[in-house]
């Protein structure tokens, strides 16, 4: 634990002006981020008497080893650094607002040619209009199914639309009258398009001149006695008006507005926004944050602002955001939503009226979030720190545990040999610093030499980016430099710059050793290791003969039981995957310059790949695109390669032959079932 004392700053040191600061711990990690008005002033409030500080406050401080600055001109320019850091560091002491779900959103992309209507989640991209979001994707579908009456947009996927305009029939919803089915050419690219563009505008809250035109369609109708067109207008105006039952009015003034209301105690704050569109309700949505420091409403109001519209422009911020409470200052909040929108934002706090009682509505769900939240998370709370001290108290560690790696070893008799590498953070996984393993010093099965190597590796990798860094280096960087941080040089996090203060290897007393030669061969005499052993759950330690046997209820092995278990799923995966990937692979993908349309020709002219390698040079010639000499290639990497084991269908069990439709795989070998790629991880 550091002493703040230790990096403060001198006197007449901290510039008397809007700046944004940043504390590093002693690995350089960037572990908070903070904007000030003055930054003397700001930063002075750190340095008090420990305690008098926030806990949470306390404890940033003491983890921090040093505190940077770079001083900016407007409390704008603060604000947006701010903002950019945070997406950058991702600092784990700062406020971050945790989305309950992924919220679906209703798509129409209007950046193809033919636009579609879908339902959409994660990042939104360029070109697309969004409505929403939504509490659950049916609710999207419902909506959806009403308006296709009236409004034909398509809705296929790439796949479908294509097959459709190969085959030249149109799926069920183009028979059926819910599709202008573009891809057969009933209606033309640009009268898809304006299809689209209504649907946009009846979704974005205009609504009423869309219903009166269609009314006064449907009375002309009338009057020049065409009764099943005016049939069909009143059955699509009553599908529209039930469509806006949906959504229920809000407000009568057809406002388009974003409300936010927060509910907090000492610990975490709930914030909930509802998405009001032409008077409308269109979305709603929450968050959660953990409070790192004593901070107010309007600052908590500032901070979900900031992750509402960091990433906005145009029409998606809102002429309006209703709030609980105004960030202090205000303006440089005002001016940043302007120039994200291109036009004025009113940001205030209502009143009276209906603005004031949907907001008093908006405030009750974020009441009830709150409560629903702790009622699910207080308990876990406490008990993933009762784990770590328990994990602290029986390894005799120092301090807590607040980064756990876990390593594990996979194999098939030999084969594949791999190995996976977990982090856990706060007792939490922390999936995007997963690491995979291939073994590359050795062939056969030896875990405790595995052990090393993968040990060596990540250590020797983690010394190699601790010099890069500079964390050798007693000075700090100047103000107002760019440095990379803990990036590549191509800004993605770099693999190995954060030690843990636990490794924890699967297995017992031999691996445990293996480990621990490991660090103390590369001069790494700072982290912990130890060993969990399957059979008894027997927690190992380096040089000890005896293990540590934690208590059956102990929260603290539970934690280890979850490190462990999650390295074994992601090395076994992987281990799957690389099998899989083995048996699909052919002879064919060894030979020089034949790429996959030759590959896929060859296997198309001799139907398989074991009549192509019973076939002659000359054959081989008469593939088109094949000469003599890549046939002469091929036909000695044939000779050379030993014919593949034969597929199993695993659900029969029966061999399936070669010839089989269906049992080879893209380079013509059979295939077998294999698990799906892992996402997550880099291999190393």
């Amino acid at each position: 634990m550091a002493d703040p004392s230790s990096y403060r700053p001198k006197p007449g040191e901290i510039p008397d002006s809007p700046g944004v600061y940043r504390f590093r711990d002693e690995h350089r990690r960037v572990i908070y981020v903070g904007k000030a008005k003055s930054l003397r002033q700001r930063l002075a409030n750190y340095f008090q008497d420990l305690a008098s500080l926030h806990p949470r406050t306390r404890t940033m401080v003491t983890t921090a080893a040093s505190v940077e600055w770079t001083v900016v001109s407007t409390e704008v320019e603060a604000l947006q650094l701010e903002y950019s850091w945070i997406k950058e560091f991702d600092p784990r002491f700062n406020v971050k607002y945790r989305d309950d779900k992924s919220y679906p959103y209703l798509a129409v992309t209007m950046n193809e040619e033919f636009p579609r209507v879908q339902v959409m989640r994660g990042q939104k991209r360029k070109g697309v209009r969004y409505f929403g979001p939504y509490g659950h994707a049916w609710a999207i579908r419902d909506t959806v199914d009403l308006l296709l009456r009236v409004f034909p947009v398509r809705t296929c996927s790439a796949g479908v639309f294509k097959n459709a305009a190969r085959t030249g029939r149109p799926c069920l919803l183009g028979y059926i009258g819910k599709c202008s089915a573009p891809c057969v050419d009933r209606v033309s690219a640009d009268e898809h398009r304006d299809l689209a563009e209504d649907f946009c505008d009846f979704m974005a809250g205009r609504t009423g001149t869309y219903i009166r035109r269609l009314e006064q369609q449907m009375k002309d109708a009338a009057e020049e006695m065409e009764y099943e067109r005016a049939a069909r207008l009143r059955d699509d105006i009553g599908a529209l008006k039930k469509a806006m039952e949906k959504s229920a009015v809000v407000l009568a003034d057809a406002t388009d507005a974003d409300l936010i209301a927060v509910a907090e105690d000492e610990l975490e704050a709930a914030v909930q926004i509802f998405h009001v569109r032409g008077g409308r309700v269109r979305g709603q949505r929450g968050w959660v944050t953990d409070k790192v420091e004593e901070i107010t409403t309007g600052a908590l109001v500032e901070h979900a602002l900031q992750q509402l519209y960091g990433e906005e422009n145009g029409d998606s911020v809102p002429k309006e955001v209703l709030v609980p409470a105004l960030p202090d200052p205000v303006e440089p909040v005002q001016e940043w939503l302007t120039e994200r929108r291109g036009s004025g934002v009113s940001l205030r706090i209502p009143q009276r009226g209906d603005k004031k009682a949907l907001m008093e509505t908006v405030q009750r769900n974020a009441q009830q979030a709150l409560v629903l939240h702790k009622t699910k998370r207080a308990s876990d709370l406490t008990t993933r720190s009762r784990a770590l001290e328990e994990i602290a108290e029986a390894l005799d560690l120092d301090s807590a545990p607040l980064r756990i790696e876990c390593y594990d070893i996979s194999h098939l008799q030999g084969d594949d040999v791999v190995a996976s590498m977990v982090v856990f953070e706060d007792g939490l996984q922390r999936k995007s610093e997963y690491r995979r393993f291939q073994i590359k010093g050795f062939a056969g099965q030896d875990d405790v030499r595995s052990m090393h190597e993968v040990i060596s590796r990540r250590f020797r990798r983690y010394l190699a980016e601790k010099e890069k860094t500079g964390e050798w280096v007693d000075d700090l960087p100047e103000e107002g430099t760019t440095e990379n941080g803990l990036k590549d040089d191509d800004g993605r996090p770099k693999k190995f710059a954060y030690p843990p203060q636990l490794v924890v290897v699967d297995g017992g007393q031999p691996q445990v050793a293996a480990a621990k030669k490991a660090l103390d061969e590369l001069g790494i005499d700072d982290i912990a290791v130890c060993g969990l052993a399957k059979r008894l759950e027997e927690v190992w330690l380096p040089d000890d003969d005896d293990p540590v046997v934690l208590p059956r209820t102990s929260e603290g092995l539970y934690l280890l039981q979850r490190v462990r278990d999650e390295a074994h799923r992601f090395a076994i995966t992987y281990q799957r995957t690389k099998r899989a990937h083995r048996f699909r692979s052919s002879p064919l993908d060894d030979v020089p310059g034949l790429g996959d349309t030759r590959k896929q020709a060859l296997l198309k002219h001799f139907g398989s790949l074991k009549k192509l390698r019973s076939a002659t040079i000359d054959q081989i010639c008469e593939v088109p695109g094949i000469g003599r000499k890549t046939a002469e290639t091929i036909a000695v990497a044939l000779a050379q390669a030993a014919p593949a084991a034969p597929a199993v269908n695993t659900a029969t069990g029966e061999i399936m032959d070669e010839e089989e439709p269906g049992a080879t795989g893209s380079g013509g070998e059979p295939v077998t079932a294999g698990a799906p790629d892992e996402r997550r991880g880099q291999e190393t």
